[in-house]
């Protein structure tokens, strides 16, 4: 198989994992593949697979580590004024609400801005 072929099936698969790991609590991961007709063994190699990508990057040299040691972490609030602009009006195409926080959406937003903004809720 070549390193093309190799990436597009990883990225293929890397979808169908994060998919399983986001499926219903009470809902066991051979069901789910079941389902959808996904083969377990398939499913269980290429997991295996997406996490040994996911490890080498946190593990390469030009990682970036998640916190520095001993740094001293401060925060600062940042005051916004937000300008209503007469012309233009924003309609969301959608609302993503949690306890802490609520995101407006419009309708032309990347896969990429997306899925990062949705985990970034996830873990609010």
């Amino acid at each position: 198989m070549d390193k093309i072929t190799h990436e597009m099936r990883l990225m293929h698969w890397k979808t169908i994992v994060e998919q399983c790991q986001g499926r219903p609590r009470n809902q066991s991961a051979k069901q789910w593949l079941a389902d959808r007709e996904i083969p377990e063994k398939s499913y269980y190699y290429w997991q295996r697979k997406v996490r040994q990508e996911v490890y080498e990057k946190l593990n390469s040299p030009t990682a970036i580590p998640a916190v520095q040691p001993d740094a001293n972490i401060s925060f600062s609030e940042i005051p916004l004024s937000f300008r209503q602009e007469s012309s233009t009006s924003f309609q969301p195409a959608a609302i993503v609400k949690t306890q802490k926080i609520t995101v407006a959406l419009s309708d032309s937003i990347s896969e990429r801005l997306l899925n990062q903004l949705l985990q970034a809720v996830h873990h609010a």
